[in-house]
């Protein structure tokens, strides 16, 4: 197994990783492991957290940015409103999105739904995914409601391919129940690495996140961190938490 020295400076560590190479595999080998930029194919993607680590719809933006710096990389300029669907139970546990939390180039563009039932949140996505103008869709659904059920999922999925529109639902203090969406994660907060001007700053949003269901990917565990360049350090190591400082267990882009 390949080891990987301790991670401190993180934007600095993007320029000494060979593309390819980010967690020591060969060019051969990417596409079975997953990194950022290569689950634009895959239009609904889910990630399972707990309400009270406040994670699940920071990782879900910070997965959304990434697509959209492909896009741009790829010279569109997209620039359309994204939409945000919560129910009445995710609203209540997470609370309502933060705008002056969230990235300069998202700020002015969200458009948010407060549903009062998983019915009327699952009718919202499903009309976010149909239409050409949304950028992307994020939802939010508390525990396992029968409205949610596999059937449900499936409908968001053909929605999502058929229109090309990406949905990022995340569940909240949800048991991992069937769906349909190709990539399923779950994600819990982790140590920031120190800030590089200073010290007593909160860390950088730092995540650990498990793959465990992928049609195109391996399973895997990553430690990613959101500093405007997603990194992905691989393998995940129990002693990430002796090399980093505490980021706080709120996500900037709720409140």
């Amino acid at each position: 197994m390949i080891e990987h020295a301790p991670i401190r400076d993180p934007v600095a560590a993007l320029g000494t990783l060979a593309p390819g190479l980010v967690r020591g595999i060969g060019a051969s080998d990417r596409t079975h492991r997953w990194t950022p930029g290569l689950a634009l194919d895959c239009p609904h993607v889910e990630l399972f957290a707990r309400a009270r680590d406040a994670c699940g719809a920071g990782m879900a933006l910070a997965l959304a940015r990434d697509a959209l710096r492909q896009q741009r990389a790829a010279e569109l300029h997209d620039r359309r409103p994204f939409l945000w669907v919560q129910d009445k139970a995710a609203l209540r546990l997470s609370g309502r999105p933060y705008l002056p939390g969230l990235a300069a180039d998202l700020r002015h563009r969200l458009v948010h739904v407060a549903a009062a039932t998983p019915e009327d949140a699952l009718f919202a996505l499903e009309e976010g995914l149909r239409c050409h103008d949304m950028a992307f869709v994020i939802g939010e659904i508390a525990g396992n409601p029968r409205a949610l059920d596999f059937t449900a999922s499936r409908r968001l999925s053909l929605a999502a391919e058929k229109h090309g529109v990406p949905l990022w639902l995340v569940r909240l203090d949800a048991r991992r129940d069937l769906g349909a969406a190709r990539m399923r994660w779950e994600i819990a907060p982790a140590p920031s690495p120190r800030p590089r001007w200073n010290a007593h700053a909160p860390g950088i949003a730092t995540w650990r996140a498990d793959l465990f269901r992928a049609h195109t990917f391996h399973p895997g565990q990553w430690i990613l961190c959101d500093d405007d360049a997603l990194l992905v350090a691989e393998p995940f190591t129990p002693d990430h938490g002796d090399l980093v400082h505490e980021s706080g267990d709120r996500s900037l882009a709720t409140g």
